[in-house]
C-alpha cells in the first residue's frame, strides 16, 4: 500500500524520504494521516458517502423521483438528459443548474441545451433533502442519483452509484460547444468525445440507447426530411416524421416533436437498436451507428439481447456520472441548486 500511495500522492513519497527511519510507528502514522487527508479530505466520491451525515439521503431521492414520475412521467427522461448535459461538460458538478446572476452565464441558454426541462423539480428533491439534512447533500449528487432512479422508473437497470460530489461555483457555458456532441455530429466525433472521459465505443452505443425514451424537437430532424428525404431513412418512417414535422422551418418554441421509438416510447429497452436495423434512426447520429463498422457490431448485439444493453448502459452511465468530481476546495454544497452560496 505504501508503494501505491507513494505513486498516487507525491507528497507522501517526498515525506517518506525525509522522515527518520528509526521511528517506524511514527512514519506509518504519518502515512495514514496523509492518506486520510488526501483520500477523504479531497472529497473523493465513494459508496454510501452520506451513511453518517444523512443516512436516508438516497432513499429520499428515490421517494421524490417516484413521486415526481407518478405526477409527471416525463421527469424520468429529464433526469437522464440532465446527467448527460451536466457531466459531459468538464465535471459532474451541477453547473448546468446555475441561473444567470452575479456574473454567471447559465449553461441553460446554450443552443445545445435547447429542450431541456424539469429543472425546477431538482429543487423539489433538494428541498426534501434540506428538510432532513441541511447543507449536506450536493446538487451534483441529486443529478446523479435522480438519473439512476429515473432509469429504473423507465424499466432500465438498477445501478449502484457513488456519492460525495461537490457543486460547482461557476458556469461552464463557454465550454459546452466543445464538450457536448450535437445531434448532427458524425459518430466518429461522438465516439471521440465520449472517449475523452473514459467511455469506450461499446459504452457510447449503450448510452445512445437512451434515445429509446423521450422525444426530439423537429428542429433537430428536419434536415433529414427537407428539401429531400435522407435516403438512409425507412420510407414509411420518413412519412411518419413528416406528419410530425410538417414544416421545413419549425417554430423553435412550438411543441413539435417526434419519437424515436413509437412502440415503447417510455421504456428504456433495446427497441432503439432494432429500429436502427430497420433504418428508423431518428437523428443522423443514430442511423450512423448501424453503418459504422466500429459501432455496428454492438448495435447488432444490443438489438438481440436487452440484458446486454442494460449491462453496458449501467457500466457507461457510472463512468459518465463519475467524470472529474470536484474536490472540497474546488466546490461546495449549494443550499439552492440554482445559485452559488453567498459568502
Amino acid at each position: 500500500m505504501v508503494v501505491i500511495l507513494a505513486q498516487k500522492y507525491t507528497l507522501i513519497s517526498i515525506q517518506l524520504h525525509i522522515m527518520p527511519t528509526h521511528n517506524l510507528f511514527s512514519n506509518l502514522s504519518f502515512i495514514v494521516l496523509l492518506f486520510f487527508h488526501f483520500h477523504f479530505g479531497a472529497s473523493e466520491i465513494r459508496f454510501n458517502y452520506y451513511s453518517e451525515t444523512c443516512p436516508n439521503a438516497e432513499e429520499i431521492v428515490k421517494e421524490q423521483v417516484i413521486s415526481l414520475y407518478n405526477k409527471h412521467g416525463n421527469t424520468a427522461v429529464s433526469w437522464l438528459r440532465t446527467l448527460f448535459h451536466d457531466c459531459m461538460v468538464k465535471s459532474c458538478d451541477a453547473s448546468l443548474l446555475l441561473e444567470s446572476i452575479n456574473g454567471i452565464e447559465s449553461e441553460k441558454i446554450s443552443s445545445r441545451n435547447m429542450g431541456m426541462r424539469n429543472y425546477k423539480y431538482i429543487n423539489t428533491i433538494k428541498d426534501a433533502l434540506e428538510s432532513a439534512c441541511p447543507m449536506t447533500v450536493s446538487c451534483a449528487d441529486i443529478v446523479a442519483l435522480s438519473a439512476r432512479d429515473g432509469a429504473v422508473m423507465l424499466g432500465g437497470p438498477h445501478i449502484e452509484m457513488k456519492t460525495g460530489r461537490r457543486d460547482s461555483k461557476q458556469s461552464h457555458l463557454a465550454e459546452i460547444d466543445a464538450s457536448l456532441p450535437n445531434h448532427n455530429d458524425s459518430i466518429m466525433y461522438v465516439l471521440s468525445r465520449f472517449q475523452s472521459i473514459g467511455i469506450d465505443a461499446e459504452g457510447t452505443v449503450a448510452l445512445l440507447g437512451a434515445h429509446s425514451v423521450g422525444r426530439v424537437h423537429c428542429l433537430n430532424i428536419v434536415d433529414r426530411l427537407y428539401p429531400t428525404v435522407d435516403p438512409t431513412l425507412n420510407p414509411n418512417y420518413a412519412e411518419y416524421l413528416k406528419g410530425r414535422c410538417p414544416h421545413p422551418v419549425p417554430d423553435p418554441v412550438a411543441v413539435e416533436y417526434a419519437r424515436n421509438d413509437r412502440d415503447t416510447p417510455m421504456i428504456l429497452d433495446n427497441s432503439y437498436y432494432k429500429n436502427l436495423k430497420d433504418n428508423k434512426g431518428l437523428l443522423s447520429v443514430d442511423q450512423e451507428l448501424i453503418s459504422n463498422p466500429i459501432t455496428s457490431p454492438f448495435v447488432e448485439k444490443m438489438a438481440a439481447d436487452n440484458n446486454y444493453f442494460h449491462e453496458q448502459f449501467a457500466r457507461a452511465l457510472v463512468i459518465l456520472s463519475e467524470n472529474n468530481p470536484l474536490s472540497e476546495d474546488e466546490g461546495e454544497v449549494r443550499s439552492d441548486c440554482r445559485f452559488v452560496n453567498k459568502d
